[in-house]
């Protein structure tokens, strides 16, 4: 009898072990965002919400792109009860067609080429491209899966793209977000070429996302790069909380070399006004070389403070 109570009593204190374990500290808890906006006195806009945004502007564009290199630190683990897409990629243009692409706690698409199902396998990265005008769709031709457990998608809710995203249990640490230039293909008398994702870790593993293929053969990258920070929605997290958390974003590097820079920026969106419109929840800084995003709770931002110079200086050598 006795020898069963014990039993029971320690099925109970394992089970209350394991409770407490599945719902240990999250350290990027924050009150949820409408009682942060409540607080600050600030009226939340529509997500999603680019809470943080960089600009570098280079000396002048790089003829023969073949590859784009940016290294973000991210300081604790996100859970994917949160909806946060960190971009490493904020926007990219090659011979004026854009890309941009990182890593999300959620990512979600269909399952295949052939399905419209949308599927939710949780964290990952992504790879995206617009059509050249962003108004004529761009089909799943131009996408290439890395593996079976890719999902994939071409729409127009964004202007006209398709996409590429593949499962990736990323936690805290440093991850390498790369573009590298690949394969050329005639496609009905036009020639294009491939270009391939990959997700490298600090240990050197490389996580293959998936391909899109460009129109051309010979490419410019644009005398600019962008990174941000967003909290999104989908279908499954449709009201996401912000987590706080900070992000830091490397000097870009392309086609192996850091970019010739005259200056890195910080915009923070006015919360009243465009679609990208975002409660004011972050603050950044240059640190050395990089670009430091802290992400906290809501305030109220001045106005003249919304766009600043972030005075980076390349690490000696």
């Amino acid at each position: 009898m006795l020898d069963s109570v014990f039993s029971r009593l320690g099925t109970l204190v394992l089970a209350m072990q394991f409770h407490a374990a599945l719902h240990a500290e999250d350290l990027c808890a924050q009150p949820s965002p409408e009682e942060m906006a409540k607080a600050a006195g600030v009226t939340l806009p529509k997500s999603p919400w680019h809470v943080a945004n960089i600009w570098w502007d280079f000396v002048k564009p790089i003829e023969h792109f073949a590859l784009l290199e940016i290294d973000v630190t991210i300081d604790r683990d996100v859970p994917s009860t949160y909806n946060l897409y960190v971009s490493p990629c904020g926007i990219a243009r090659i011979n004026e067609m854009q890309f941009y692409g990182g890593l999300q706690t959620n990512i979600n698409g269909w399952a295949n080429k052939e399905s419209r199902e949308r599927v939710f396998p949780g964290k990952g990265a992504i790879f995206s491209r617009w059509s050249n005008d962003k108004k004529t769709p761009i089909g799943l031709d131009h996408v290439r899966i890395a593996d079976a457990d890719c999902v994939v998608e071409s729409a127009g809710y964004e202007g006209e793209f398709a996409s590429v995203r593949r499962p990736f249990a990323w936690t805290k640490g440093t991850y390498t977000y790369q573009i590298a230039k690949g394969e050329t293909e005639s496609v009905k008398g036009l020639d294009c070429t491939w270009f391939h994702c990959r997700v490298k870790n600090s240990e050197g593993q490389v996580h293959e996302v998936g391909s899109l293929r460009f129109e051309g053969t010979d490419f410019t990258f644009w005398a600019k790069h962008a990174a941000f920070v967003e909290v999104y929605s989908t279908a499954k997290i449709p009201h996401s909380g912000i987590p706080k958390v900070t992000v830091t974003f490397g000097w870009p590097r392309i086609n192996g070399q850091k970019a010739d820079l005259k200056k890195a920026s910080a915009y923070y969106p006015d919360p009243m006004k465009g679609v990208t419109g975002s409660p004011d929840c972050s603050n950044m800084r240059a640190e050395g070389e990089n670009c430091v995003v802290e992400i906290g709770p809501i305030f109220k931002r001045e106005e003249a403070k919304r766009r600043h110079d972030l005075p980076i200086k390349p690490a000696s050598p």
